[in-house]
């Protein structure tokens, strides 16, 4: 794909919309224009833009429009909303007549009709890891200690249990250790999955975070960033297991600094 002259980003909570920008601008990106929302986008994602519509979760008809004026062919989403927020939405017609249509909602459903419409007004919507090649995760060790072949083992047993977790839709993160899984990721999350992990196998244990089986890689990645590795650091985490080449680490400098000070490993399979 040639680099697109603009770019529509509609832009969640955290630090991964600014990271989007950065990158973006990097490529040659002219004119980024943003949805943003309100209580979730950060004050400097909004101020690096060349364009901002702010808007509440679940005004689909403001965000539409706004993606249409800003005259962008190509979209992307980065960062996430705040699950109490999706469960406060309040609909404006137009995302009330999407909701109707779905039999299922969640995510999956939610940002693939989002998708749709955008192409109805001749927006593509581009993966989410578009532009940040930098900070995919490899496969083999990223950062942090060496791994014997006991914790080797204990990352592809955590990533075989956290694919099967995933197709179940239940979560993409699990913690293990010595063969036992601790911890499996529900709603709460993952830093809470691994709060609760790390306090059932004290120091040591290892965490494993993958993408779904057929994840639609345009809205939901997998992402370990620097709050990931200072939660597991508390939670006396030594090695976080991700998967190759569809995770992002949120600045994989940053992130592989953090790793190596806190003496924690990173390590990539596929």
């Amino acid at each position: 794909m040639s680099t697109p002259d603009s770019l529509f980003l509609i832009a969640g909570s955290g630090k991964y919309p600014g990271l989007v920008i950065a990158e973006a601008r990097a490529a040659g990106v002219g004119r980024i224009s943003l949805a943003a929302f309100e209580g979730e986008t950060e004050q400097s994602t909004i101020a690096a833009a060349d364009e901002v519509r702010m808007l509440r979760v679940g005004q689909l008809g403001k965000m539409l429009d706004a993606a249409k004026k800003s005259g962008a062919s190509h979209a992307m989403m980065a960062g996430q909303l705040a699950p109490k927020n999706l469960f406060d939405l309040r609909p404006d017609l137009q995302a009330l007549i999407l909701l109707a249509k779905l039999k299922r909602r969640n995510a999956e459903t939610l940002f693939g009709e989002v998708a749709n419409q955008l192409a109805k007004i001749g927006i593509q919507l581009l993966p989410a890891l578009t532009f940040l090649d930098n900070h995919i995760a490899p496969k083999g060790h990223i950062a942090g200690p060496a791994l014997k072949k006991r914790h080797v083992e204990d990352v592809e047993y955590g990533y075989e249990i956290a694919k099967e977790s995933s197709r179940l839709d239940i979560g993409q993160t699990v913690v293990v250790r010595n063969g036992t899984v601790l911890a499996v990721e529900a709603f709460e999350g993952t830093n809470e999955c691994i709060k609760r992990g790390g306090a059932l196998g004290r120091d040591g244990s290892t965490m494993v975070k993958v993408s779904k089986p057929g994840q639609d890689m345009r809205f939901d990645v997998p992402v370990v960033g620097e709050l990931t590795i200072e939660t597991a650091k508390a939670a006396k985490i030594k090695i976080i297991g991700v998967e190759a080449g569809r995770t992002l680490l949120l600045d994989r400098p940053r992130v592989s600094a953090a790793a190596e000070s806190a003496g924690i490993t990173i390590y990539g399979i596929s």
